[in-house]
């Protein structure tokens, strides 16, 4: 039952919220960019992925790292963990989803969090690698989407990942976007709608029979989920979209060792996002929920003050590629 119950996270005292341990990494936190070295994978529907790497001379094993919404493998939480593996001596594998390398994708679509078919790309390329170990880690939507695939997926397409890790994932999306879109998430939802905004007008001047003109209206993830997310990649309407891809009803089918690290003080989360039942049945999903942590913050007492999250998912993984099929790592219920 890895359902962790004591967490070695412990909060800066002076960051007494979930709003500033998230925001302090991202005012204060400078991270140098390792995974410089690009590469471009070409998709069956004729799109493309761009890859962006970082390698030891002779290592056998490989990180795999997903980014969150309006994100890219250049992200400090992305590059913070690039550099803790790389430490370790692991190769870093940095993905960028589609339209999120600086580059437009070709195709009318782009990413959304339950593409799962993109990240399996990914780990089927770097599978053929030949690593002896190849874990994962996501962060919030990323996080998802990691979950999702490693919850519908196959054994033989996991045979390969030695374990997983995702950080403040919004695990039932329905109830994070209702949280975003009221009054107290709104400084953060007015950042990523004026970037997914912008994201549109970019691809109408490639498709100019996409639809813009209640876009600058647009203040709300329900508003842009529903003009956009859904119709762009099949779903029948937003609703649709956050049951279908929400990793919550799926997670605890993972066969893949793999620990999820929601705070339950984070400003994005609800209580629908911490799936307590799946993490008691399950042989191979641990959950560990730390009081303090906010969204992809973890900022800790002492020093160094930042990449507590980073040394925990090294920790599991390392554990988790020497005997991936092993019980959890600290004290559960």
């Amino acid at each position: 039952m890895p359902l962790i119950v004591e967490s070695s996270f412990c909060p800066s005292r002076r960051l007494t919220n979930g709003h500033l341990q998230t925001i302090a990494p991202v005012l204060f936190r400078k991270v140098p960019w390792l995974t410089r070295d690009r590469q471009r994978l070409e998709l069956a529907d004729g799109d493309f992925l761009d890859l962006d790497w970082a390698r030891h001379d002779a290592s056998r094993k490989l990180v795999i790292l997903t980014h969150g919404l309006e994100s890219s493998a250049r992200d400090g939480s992305i590059q913070g963990m690039a550099q803790a593996f790389f430490r370790a001596g692991w190769d870093v594998l940095a993905w960028n989803m589609r339209g999120c390398s600086g580059e437009a994708n070709r195709l009318l679509r782009f990413y959304h969090s339950g593409a799962t078919e993109d990240l399996a790309a990914v780990v089927e390329h770097a599978s053929a690698l030949g690593y002896d170990s190849l874990a994962c880690v996501g962060f919030s939507l990323g996080g998802n989407l990691l979950l999702k695939y490693l919850g519908e997926a196959s054994p033989e397409e996991t045979r390969r990942i030695t374990g997983a890790a995702a950080f403040s994932v919004p695990c039932d999306l329905a109830s994070s976007v209702g949280r975003l879109d009221a009054p107290e998430g709104r400084i953060y939802t007015r950042r990523f709608i004026r970037s997914l905004r912008a994201k549109i007008l970019a691809k109408r001047k490639l498709f100019p029979e996409l639809d813009v003109s209640r876009l600058a209206a647009m203040r709300t993830f329900a508003e842009f989920d529903a003009a956009y997310t859904a119709p762009l990649h099949g779903f029948a309407s937003a609703e649709d979209y956050w049951e279908r891809c929400s990793c919550k009803n799926i997670v605890g089918k993972t066969r893949v060792r793999t620990l999820l690290v929601n705070a339950r003080n984070d400003p994005f989360l609800t209580p629908d996002c911490f799936p307590l039942a799946a993490a008691r049945e399950s042989k191979h999903f641990h959950l560990e929920t730390p009081a303090s942590g906010g969204h992809c913050g973890f900022v800790s007492s002492g020093r160094p003050a930042f990449g507590w999250h980073e040394r925990r998912a090294v920790e599991f993984l390392e554990n988790a590629s020497l005997a991936p099929q092993e019980g959890g790592l600290t004290r559960t219920a």
